[in-house]
């Protein structure tokens, strides 16, 4: 054991959590603070960080990561919210993720001459979903509308799932692993199983899992310490079980959480602190390990090609098709720009990251530092406009679709 790397990281994180609540209510957000401080403290900055973090420890970080946040974010959702403005997220998922994809293979295309065509497809699915995790200053702000809130959460909560079976065919195509032909039968083979089995698994355990929870707190079994551990377990158990018989556990923790909230929405507050608590100290460690194993590393591959479509895809290749899927529904142009550019990408695309690597890509490299660049770029652009931003928001005028909905609250 590294006991140099141990006491960096435990000191790191105990200043934070003494300074956490004010550096909230900054401009910098927690994971550029943690990116940043990996970097510095990394091999290209003092070397006091020794982080050589193999793909198969980075993958396994991000995901538990992500999992967690996934159910917590889930379960914490207001479903009578969520219910009433579900076109929304159901526009930005069936609508503007493709759109998203496509726009993103377009752009891909005309900049980097040097990868196929599948290989920039693989490119726009990796960074076609967004983060939860990276966007939770935004949705647990209450200055934002609560349909925007819920609406930016299950998104996040499900376009990491519906985007791994898509990123797999294209991984095959842009391998030579199937012809274009056989790959639509492939395609919809794998969203069937990555979606039925994700709902099917998350949805059945949970169920179980509270059922007994419930039933142990009854009969005063539960101590209070082990109180704490039933639903971080309930997340992760959600997420491996889903993994494990080949469905998606991202789609898994999601549906899992949503369904402990509302079996448990009158005790869940006190049930979710550990779970919650947990996941930010394991994205604290995610973002240091990226900072200091992964940024570094891909520095030195950057070109205006790359950088230029990192810029594109948090902007336009976002934003765009945000904009047009969500025509009709009530909100007003401020509201679209503000959701169109709440898209920050993160955790899963890490993942994608290096599953990708794995398959050694002609065009790898490219893909690697163009997907580090742009998640880069989100950590600083989105952390440092989420507060301004949305006092923006906050004090212009509401749209029809926010006025009807505290219209609802009030009756």
């Amino acid at each position: 054991m590294n006991y140099q790397n141990v006491c960096i990281l435990a000191l790191f994180v105990f200043l934070y959590s003494v300074i956490g609540g004010r550096a909230d209510r900054t401009p910098i957000n927690g994971a550029l603070v943690y990116t940043l401080f990996g970097f510095l403290m990394g091999a290209q900055g003092l070397g006091l960080l020794d982080l050589n973090v193999d793909s198969g420890g980075m993958r396994a970080l991000a995901e538990l990561t992500l999992a967690l946040v996934l159910f917590t974010d889930a379960a914490n959702a207001d479903l009578g919210v969520l219910r009433q403005t579900i076109r929304v997220p159901r526009r930005l998922l069936l609508v503007g993720l493709p759109l998203t994809i496509v726009l993103g293979v377009v752009v891909g295309a005309f900049l980097f001459d040097g990868l196929s065509l599948f290989e920039v497809a693989v490119l726009a699915t990796m960074l076609a979903p967004t983060d939860a995790a990276l966007g939770k200053a935004v949705v647990t702000n209450t200055a934002v509308p609560p349909y925007i809130r819920q609406g930016l959460s299950a998104e996040s909560g499900l376009n990491d799932g519906i985007c791994v079976p898509i990123l797999f065919v294209f991984l095959a195509l842009a391998s030579g692993a199937v012809t274009p032909e056989a790959s639509k039968g492939l395609g919809l083979m794998l969203v069937l199983k990555e979606l039925g089995l994700g709902l099917l698994v998350g949805l059945g355990l949970t169920l179980l899992m509270a059922h007994l929870l419930r039933a142990a707190s009854g009969r005063g079994w539960v101590t209070e310490t082990w109180g704490q551990v039933p639903v971080l377990a309930m997340a992760l158990g959600c997420f491996s079980a889903a993994q494990w018989l080949g469905g998606s556990g991202f789609i898994a923790a999601f549906s899992g959480g949503l369904l402990f909230g509302w079996l448990a929405r009158a005790e869940k507050e006190p049930l979710l602190t550990a779970a919650e608590e947990t996941g930010d100290t394991l994205a604290l460690l995610t973002w240091v390990a990226f900072g200091a194993g992964v940024v570094g590393n891909y520095l030195h591959l950057l070109s205006w090609q790359v950088f230029c479509y990192a810029v594109l895809s948090l902007t336009v290749v976002r934003m765009l098709p945000v904009f047009l899927c969500l025509a009709g529904v009530g909100s007003s142009t401020s509201e679209k720009l503000f959701i169109g550019w709440f898209g920050p990408r993160g955790l899963a695309s890490i993942v994608f990251g290096v599953i990708v690597l794995n398959e050694r890509l002609p065009g790898g490299g490219t893909i690697a530092v163009t997907v580090v660049c742009t998640i880069l770029l989100s950590v600083i652009a989105h952390g440092l406009t989420a507060n301004s931003f949305v006092r923006r928001l906050a004090a212009g005028e509401p749209s029809r679709l926010a006025r009807s909905e505290t219209d609802h609250h009030e009756r």
